[in-house]
């Protein structure tokens, strides 16, 4: 019976016919669904009312996945002590709010790179989103349209981009790895361009994979490895979700990367960390990217001023404040405390957007303040991805959305044009940092 199982997951029993074999087949029927219910074949009855915040979200994925799994979504690197503070750190920014004003429903709506949103949330690139919920890309991209936001598609992504962006009824960014190369990264490229995908996201913080201690605690190297005795201590775990086991295994069991199509097929899935390794992305890269990529860069993984200008120097027109969600460089500084930093480096000369941390509207309404155009957000939609697919993901908009429109009102403004550095204070040694340059 084990046996039977193991090869399940490693083949996947019940492949869908666009991804047999994790091979992409673009013969096959289209599996996008209506974009106003976009289950994609994978409806469960959730009350996603009863989720009153991010974190019954997190608490409903928990539950509901594989122990390794949820730490993929949940976990950072190392002692985890970045992953803490950007979340803590928005703790630390105080409102000042205007009282005695009238405050009609406020508008949300800006524009990023010149595309209209409806609100200042955009979702980030989340690698691996198959494992948390069957067509996971496609789900959450078909959410993002429909609410009127920016969906970003991870290279590491289980779905094909061309399949991700067809779901969205809005637009798409894809973020680029240079896994398999530079003539990898090219077609993926092209594929992206001819697909419709508006923007590029250059990842520039990952020169190797984080150490990701949770990872290596619940076997997830035995577990992609697809041999039987190693796998054998951590496969109780994943017997006792049957709910997300037959899910997972009728999407296709353990999937490959269809946007990394190296000379013999997909990317494995267990190839990522050494393939990390050897195509780590430097400024000079980004002269042959242009070449390809006609269209807006926006550069994410940005930790300091001085990086902020090399990235205008080099052509960017966007930058995203990140330090990948405290999943690679532990002990960096949370994002929204660098935000002051590199916003006056910037001096408004591009875009700049923020992610990390974000669990509340608030949290988005503090970053605005602080100069960010708009944030990205990963694990706040992963979360309810998880635990309800697209319903979650819909859950976990609607709940920032409320979250953004409460907290403009209590601070007496209207619009996010409105939104400035003087509704919110921020402790003096932030300050100090921004002007003070490298400290000893």
């Amino acid at each position: 019976m084990v046996f039977v199982v193991f090869e399940s997951l490693v083949n996947g029993p019940f492949p869908h016919p666009q991804m047999a074999g994790g091979v992409p087949n673009p013969d096959a029927p289209s599996m996008n669904a209506p974009k106003a219910n976009a289950t994609f074949g994978y409806a469960m009855a959730v009350n996603t009312s009863r989720f009153v915040g991010v974190e019954d979200l997190r608490r409903a994925a928990q539950r509901r996945l594989p122990r390794p799994v949820f730490d993929y979504i949940d976990g950072g690197a190392e002692g985890e002590v970045t992953l803490r503070g950007n979340v803590r750190a928005f703790e630390d920014v105080a409102f000042r709010p205007r009282c005695a004003v009238d405050t009609p429903p406020p508008d949300l709506r800006t524009t990023v790179l010149g595309t209209p949103i409806a609100l200042p949330v955009i979702l980030a690139p989340v690698g691996s989103s198959r494992m948390f919920w069957p067509r996971g890309e496609e789900v959450a991209a078909s959410v993002a349209g429909e609410t009127g936001t920016i969906y970003s598609l991870s290279t590491l992504s289980g779905c094909r981009l061309e399949d991700v962006k067809k779901a969205t009824s809005g637009p798409a960014w894809y973020q680029l790895y240079l896994l398999g190369g530079r003539d990898v990264a090219s077609a993926t490229l092209r594929r992206a361009i001819d697909a419709g995908f508006s923007a590029l996201i250059v990842t520039i913080d990952t020169p190797v994979a984080g150490m990701r201690e949770r990872d290596l605690r619940n076997g997830v190297k035995e577990l992609v490895a697809r041999r039987l005795g190693p796998m054998l201590p951590y496969l109780p775990d994943l017997f006792s979700h049957p709910g997300w086991l037959v899910r997972f295994l009728r999407d296709g069991g353990l999937m490959k990367f269809p946007n990394v199509m190296l000379a013999d097929g997909p990317m494995p899935y267990a190839d990522v960390g050494v393939a990390l390794e050897e195509s780590t992305v430097t400024w000079g890269d980004l002269r042959w990217i242009r070449e390809i990529w006609k269209g807006p860069v926006v550069i994410k993984g940005v930790h300091t001023g001085d990086d902020a200008r090399r990235a205008i120097d080099e052509g960017a027109n966007a930058i995203v404040v990140s330090n990948h969600g405290g999943r690679q460089l532990d002990s960096v500084h949370p994002t929204i405390r660098v935000l002051p930093e590199v916003v006056a480096a910037v001096d408004g000369r591009i875009e700049v957007l923020l992610d990390g941390g974000i669990r509340r509207g608030s949290d988005v309404v503090k970053a605005v303040c602080l100069g960010a155009r708009a944030v990205l957000i990963g694990r706040a939609y992963a979360y309810g991805l998880a635990a309800a697919g697209a319903p979650g993901v819909r859950r976990a908009l609607a709940i920032l959305q409320a979250d953004i429109t409460r907290t403009m009102k209590l601070l007496g403004c209207k619009s996010l044009a409105e939104l400035e550095r003087s509704l919110v204070s921020v402790p003096a040694d932030w300050v100090r940092d921004t002007t003070s340059g490298p400290q000893v």
